[in-house]
Parts: structure tokens; sequence; C-alpha cells
């Protein structure tokens, strides 16, 4: 084969390649710097979350994007420690999860953004190699048999708000104290039924219900009560009301839609609307056990519009909201 014969083969076979090689590149290319799926927040009524399922892979991270198409929301996911994401209208906020184990997570709102707020939930499904199984045990109020629908009042309430000082003054002048000082009693007994136990101590009414108090301080801790507060502040407050009155900037909001319900038969999202519970009503908290309040606040209120939160909060956290509300009845300052 003469010499420029060869050269002109040579020069043919390379731009073909050529040909065929550009778009792989391309397509290489654009793959490689393909953008995250951006992720849209509206209140709940116009659809929440949009993807509201995301897949993950154990160890490997995990970039974001969201944006708002209505109003401010946040960013969480639920049981896990970490910075909540503010995602505003018109605006791209950015974060990165890396999951060490597999499992579904819930990721949540954590701005309150319209009365169904707690409705704006979606899920993460982390895939990877099955961890050795975790033992879990049920919760109290399962071991207890308790009813977390059934009404649950105290016999008795104090005639004024019990202090938690006065009362650890007299613990330590009680030689025989009727009643178990272990977190287990604690959280298994309504301070009602403890009112009643202490009835054989030879104290005053006034006086028993300050032991109660300083029972309850014992089984928390100030750190314990501020957590417990933030959490209680930025989940519940809006419904339950700063002071725990039941009277929230949604609460009207909520009765309307329960009243709405009951004449119309409208709907699920209207049927599960009814006021909010009052935590400052001594005859409904001192008649609830601290189990008693973990199972409602783990499943949820039956027929009402409280969420679950068992997907959000660790037992910890949980235990230390309850700490918090029996702070609206007794008086924890030294």
């Amino acid at each position: 084969m003469k010499r420029p014969e060869l050269l002109t083969r040579l020069l043919i076979t390379a731009t073909l390649l050529g040909v065929v090689a550009l778009p792989l590149w391309a397509w290489v290319s654009v793959l490689s710097n393909v953008e995250e799926p951006l992720i849209h927040a509206s209140i709940a009524e116009s659809g929440g979350w949009s993807p509201d399922v995301i897949q993950a892979k154990v160890g490997e991270p995990l970039h974001l994007k969201f944006t708002s198409d209505d109003v401010m929301h946040g960013f969480a996911v639920g049981q896990m420690e970490m910075q909540p994401v503010d995602i505003e209208p018109g605006k791209v906020s950015e974060t990165t999860l890396t999951f060490t184990k597999p499992g579904i997570y819930t990721f949540f709102c954590t701005r309150w953004c319209g009365i169904n707020h707690w409705r704006m939930r979606g899920t993460l499904e982390v895939s990877g190699e099955p961890t050795a199984p975790e033992t879990v045990s049920p919760a109290l109020y399962v071991t207890l048999g308790l009813n977390l629908d059934a009404p649950h009042l105290a016999d008795a309430v104090p005639a004024e708000k019990p202090s938690a000082a006065r009362g650890m003054g007299l613990l330590h002048q009680i030689s025989n104290l009727p009643v178990d000082q272990s977190a287990d009693y604690y959280r298994s007994h309504s301070p009602s039924q403890v009112f009643q136990d202490l009835s054989t101590s030879g104290l005053t009414d006034s006086q028993r219900w300050e032991v109660v108090a300083a029972l309850w301080a014992q089984n928390t801790s100030p750190a314990a009560l501020a957590e417990g507060g933030e959490i209680y502040a930025q989940n519940c407050a809006a419904c339950h009301g700063e002071t725990g009155s039941g009277n929230g900037v949604f609460a009207d909001d909520l009765a309307a839609r329960g009243e709405a319900s009951m004449q119309a038969m409208s709907g699920s999202m209207d049927m599960s609307m009814q006021t909010p519970a009052s935590f400052s009503d001594p005859q409904r908290m001192l008649g609830a056990s601290p189990a008693l309040l973990q199972g409602k606040i783990l499943r949820g209120g039956m027929g009402t519009g409280m969420p679950m939160w068992g997907s959000i909060f660790t037992d910890e956290q949980i235990w230390n909201v309850i700490a918090y509300l029996y702070s609206f009845q007794f008086d924890y300052s030294k």
C-alpha cells in the first residue's frame, strides 16, 4: 500500500472514532455534572414536600437542595442530630447528610407554616448492608397496658402550685417514706396516685403535694427541662400555647375545623381536628402518669389533631418534654 493511501485511511479512521467518541464523552460529562433534583416545599394543603420520598445509601453523602413555593419552611430528619435547614421562598437552601445505618427515616418541616404544618413529613429510604438487629423494648405505656384514650383525671388537686424546693426539705425529714423514689416508680405512677400513696405519711395535703413535686423534680434536671422546653416551643406551643393552656395561635382554627367536620362530615383532614389539650389543667395533668404522656406523644391522639411524634423525637427527648409539661403544675424553682 502506498504511503499517501495509508495516511488517508488512518485519517478517516481517526475521524470516525472521534465522531463515535464525542457523543460518549459528552454524555459522561453531562452525567458527571447532573445537579441534584430540587426539593419543593409548600404548605400541606398544597402538597407538602415534592418529592416526599428520597433514596440514600449508607456511607454515601446525600446532597439535598430545597426551595419554598409559598412561605418559610424548615427541614430536619427525625432522631438525627442536625441543624434544621431554613427554606425561604425564591431561594435555594442546601444540606448534606450521611447515614451510618440503613432504615426508614422521617423528615419534617420545622417551621410553623399553617394549621396542617405537622402533616409536612416525608420519608428517607436508606439502603445498605443490614446491621445487627437492635433489641427494641415495647414502650412503657404498652408494658403497663394503659388505655391512652380513657379519661385519667385526678381525684384531688392542690389548692396552689406545689413547691418542689419545700418538698425536698420534707423528704429529708421523713425517715420511712411510703413511696418509691426510683425512676420506674415515677414513670409508672401519676402525681395523683403518689399523693394517695403518701396518705400514711402523716403529712398535710399541701405537704403531700410538695413531696410529689419534689419526687418529680428529682427525675429531671435543669438541662433536661431546658431541652424539653425548647422542643415544646418549637413543636407544641402553636397549638397548646406557650403556657400550656391550649390557647396556641392555631387553637381557634382547630376548634373551628372540628366543629365544621361534626356538622358536614367533610373529609379526614377536617375530621381530625379538635381543640388542643390544656396542660395547665391540674385534674388532667395530675391524673396522668409520665408513661401515659409518653404514649400520647409516641402514638399521637386518635381522632384529634395531635400528631405522632415517635419517629421524630428520641426517647430521651420525649422524657424531657414530659418533664417540662409537669412544670405547668409544679414549681421547680429553687
